[in-house]
């Protein structure tokens, strides 16, 4: 499996930013490479199953992903099968008014259809993503504060 994490801090409650992340239709939002996210359904035990399209280096892979552990404000992680299989661990942490969020993403790049050799360029490929993709949610979240003022 490949590694890759980044962290953010957002000028928001630690309850506002878990709650959004933790909404599976929300993801897209700000996740680009995240094509879409249909049939959320409720789990028994909290958070959801969801089925997804990734968008990877022009291809579209499917799968479902599942939220199997939630501590509310604290930590989620999503696992997702199918397509790519991954971790995906965020960890939230609380200072002041302010919220710093950690990603991390154990994934197996499907090497049958990329090859070996192309594993490392995708890796790269991923890590500014997920850059980007936390970019995002920063900027949405200053957004949506500057509309709430």
């Amino acid at each position: 499996m490949i590694i890759i994490a980044e962290a953010v801090t957002i000028s928001a409650p630690v309850e506002k930013v878990f709650n959004y992340i933790s909404t599976p239709n929300n993801l897209p939002e700000f996740w680009s490479s995240l094509v879409e996210v249909t049939n959320v359904q409720s789990l028994p035990k909290g958070g959801y199953k969801a089925r997804y399209v990734y968008k990877m280096v022009g291809v579209r892979f499917k799968g479902t992903g599942e939220y199997t552990e939630i501590v509310p404000n604290k930590s989620l992680v999503i696992v997702t099968k199918g397509g790519i299989n991954s971790i995906l661990t965020w960890v939230f942490r609380s200072q002041a008014n302010r919220t710093r969020v950690t990603l991390t993403v154990n994934y197996e790049i499907p090497v049958p259809l990329l090859g070996k050799l192309a594993e490392v360029v995708v890796k790269k490929m991923n890590e500014q993503e997920l850059s980007f993709m936390l970019a995002n949610l920063r900027t949405r979240f200053t957004f949506s504060l500057n509309l709430d003022a």
